[in-house]
């Protein structure tokens, strides 16, 4: 006889071997009827799995984390089985769990397309639909291994050729197909009831772009229809903000083939860049911060010194002159460390706060491109401060009032906060990090906030606080950073004298509030999406005449707003007014002034702000005053 101990404290004998199944069944018909999965001592397990020991177990449902993340894990198999059964030829791959859904990688003779996604999706409603048991076994390596060389399945074949010779492996079949899996699965394939294909996409077969390419489809699953149905409409919701979208109909920016991963910046995509850049520059201005810029091209010794050759050079870009070997800079803070080596500095003079807009360049997999929210060359709001010890917690406490404050201005209120602790792969004593992560943690304390952390998760010379903000439609974007290091000071032979004429190594705390410049105006224009406040608009007005004669009277107004610092365009085609109207609006601009006869004569115009909003007819004058204090107030 054996004990179980169920998660409200209770216990339960049971004489011979039982199934979790069973003792669910046990409990009640409506746990036993609910139940895809159980936890041993902590332990995700099938439900099929028996004990014949004492144990602490729990059965998991759909309402558990583990109990959707369960669902969707065994939707992706569902999903290769669909393929399988429509595709004989197709081989699967691998199909992991991701935020809100899955997907699975096939390797097929041509691509997936949205018109295959109706069938696939027909055809796993019908195997669902057979409430077809999920059946676990466990083979040894090289048996199965030759069982799915015999399936034609050559890439499971080869995932499993890389599991330790001499271990076991487990496969699940559900019907006429078999996948390897770790599992645990659903018991049987009635339990999925909710789910829907997204997309199509290309992949490659482990990342890497020199292998074959596969196809990718995604789907999503969800417990209940009703919160399947309210992610479908934030998809929907997103697709519509999707900033490449919006770049491509405002005209912002663009990107093409012989520069993969690279902005090209419009006219007016530049505008809102330099709106986003002149702010952050008063920013520093106010924070005593000193603006330097550095090289982007830098002998490979001072990446190797820096620590960045061993633990970052797959993501560099190399070149070569006179049998030298350079690299793009992938980061600007050895940059600013010879700025910092350049003269004696006393203790006197820290903190030293350097900033940067600083371009950088990761050779980043194509695969991973998308469009300004992940490139090739980017710029970031660098800055790096050089303080001692004794300073972490007040620079590291200021620079979080600092961030909320930009965060909140550009129209982000609802920011999580988490420090990434000390990887697996890092340079430094256990102390030294013990030491910067200590900190980090006191300079929270100190702000009186929350935070979640992060174990492994730490850059490699140092820990890090990140910041994550929520856009309007719920999606959080990590963009922010300050970083403690003890590292590279010591790495990069940075020193100041102290009090007591000895040479001392500085902390230096690396930081950044929007990061990535292309990354968080992306994520600018998704939030707003597309429009954007006055502030920050590449366009705040545009003068549109009414009649050939009314035609010059736009153009000083043009100008005239011009002269006051407005960012401002007219519109003197001869067309009808109706028909610019409606074309301007389509392009967000907060404001389009209507001018005539009448509005000529009283040297007024007719204002219509954005959203379709009439604000009836002001002296030139008062618009102007009225837009200029929209723009001061929202900066």
């Amino acid at each position: 006889m054996f004990q179980i101990t169920l998660p409200d404290g209770s216990r339960r004998q049971f004489d011979g071997a039982v199934s979790l199944s069973e003792i669910a069944a046990s409990i009640g018909p409506g746990l036993a009827k609910a139940a895809i999965a159980g936890k041993v001592d902590g332990r995700l397990v099938d439900l099929g799995t028996t004990l014949d020991r004492d144990a602490h177990i729990a059965i998991v449902t759909d309402k558990d984390p583990e109990g959707l993340e369960i669902i969707r894990h065994s939707t992706a198999h569902l999903l290769a089985y669909a393929v399988k059964e429509l595709f004989p030829e197709a081989q699967v791959t691998i199909g992991p769990v991701i935020d809100n859904g899955f997907y699975y990688d096939f390797a097929y003779k041509r691509p997936f397309t949205p018109e295959d996604l109706p069938a696939i999706e027909s055809k796993m409603v019908e195997l669902a639909s057979r409430d077809e048991p999920v059946v676990r076994r466990v083979l040894p390596r090289n048996e199965a291994v030759a069982y799915f060389k015999s399936l034609g399945e050559h890439y499971k074949a080869e995932i499993i050729a890389d599991i330790p010779a001499g271990e076991d492996v487990s496969i699940y079949a559900e019907g006429g197909f078999t996948d390897l899996c770790r599992g645990p699965h659903v018991p049987s394939t009635g339990k999925l009831k909710v789910f829907k294909l997204t997309k199509v996409a290309g992949a490659y077969w482990r990342g890497d772009h020199r292998n074959a390419q596969l196809q990718r489809i995604y789907g999503t699953a969800w417990a209940r229809k009703e919160d399947q149905a309210a992610y479908l409409q934030r998809l929907e919701e997103a697709e519509q903000r999707d900033h490449r979208r919006l770049g491509k109909e405002l005209d912002l920016f663009h990107f093409q083939e012989e520069a993969p991963g690279l902005a090209f910046w419009h006219p007016k995509g530049w505008a809102l860049w330099q709106a986003v850049e002149q702010y952050m520059r008063s920013v520093y201005r106010q924070s005593g911060y000193q603006e330097v810029r550095a090289p982007q091209v830098l002998d490979v010794s001072l990446w190797k010194r820096s620590g960045h050759w061993d633990n970052y050079a797959e993501n560099m870009f190399f070149t070569e002159s006179e049998k030298r070997q350079y690299a793009l800079k992938p980061m600007n803070c050895p940059g600013h460390v010879q700025i910092f080596n350049a003269g004696l500095r006393s203790y006197r003079d820290l903190p030293i706060r350097y900033g940067e807009f600083g371009a950088c360049h990761r050779n980043e997999p194509s695969g991973a491109l998308h469009g300004l929210l992940r490139v090739r060359g980017f710029t970031q709001d660098d800055g790096h401060i050089f303080c001692t010890e004794d300073q972490i917690e007040s620079e590291v406490t200021a620079f979080h009032r600092q961030a909320m404050q930009v965060y909140a201005d550009f129209g982000f209120t609802d920011i999580d906060l988490k420090i990434a602790l000390r990887p697996d792969k890092r340079i430094g004593d256990e102390d030294v990090w013990d030491k910067a992560e200590g900190a980090l943690r006191a300079a929270l304390n100190a702000c009186g906030v929350a935070w979640t952390e992060l174990p492994g998760e730490g850059a490699f010379y140092g820990p890090k606080i990140e910041y994550h903000m929520k856009d309007s439609i719920g999606r959080a974007w990590q963009v922010g950073t300050m970083q403690v290091d003890f590292m590279m000071p010591e790495r990069l032979d940075a020193s100041y004298v102290d009090e007591r004429s000895s040479r001392r190594r500085p902390v230096m705390l690396h930081r950044a509030i929007v990061g990535s410049m292309e990354r968080f105006i992306g994520v600018l224009i998704e939030h707003h999406a597309g429009a954007l406040p006055i502030w920050l608009a590449p366009l705040q007005a545009v003068v549109l005449s009414i009649t050939e004669e009314s035609a010059a009277y736009a153009a000083e107004v043009t100008q005239e707003l011009k002269k006051q610092g407005l960012r401002v365009d007219c519109d003197l085609r001869n067309e009808k007014i109706t028909y610019k109207i409606r074309e301007h609006s389509l392009q967000k601009i907060p404001y389009l002034l209507v001018v005539g006869g009448k509005e000529r004569e009283s040297q007024a115009v007719a204002v219509r702000a954005r959203g379709n909003k009439d604000l009836g007819v002001l002296p030139l004058s008062e618009f102007c005053q009225r837009a200029l204090k929209e723009v001061a107030d929202l900066q």
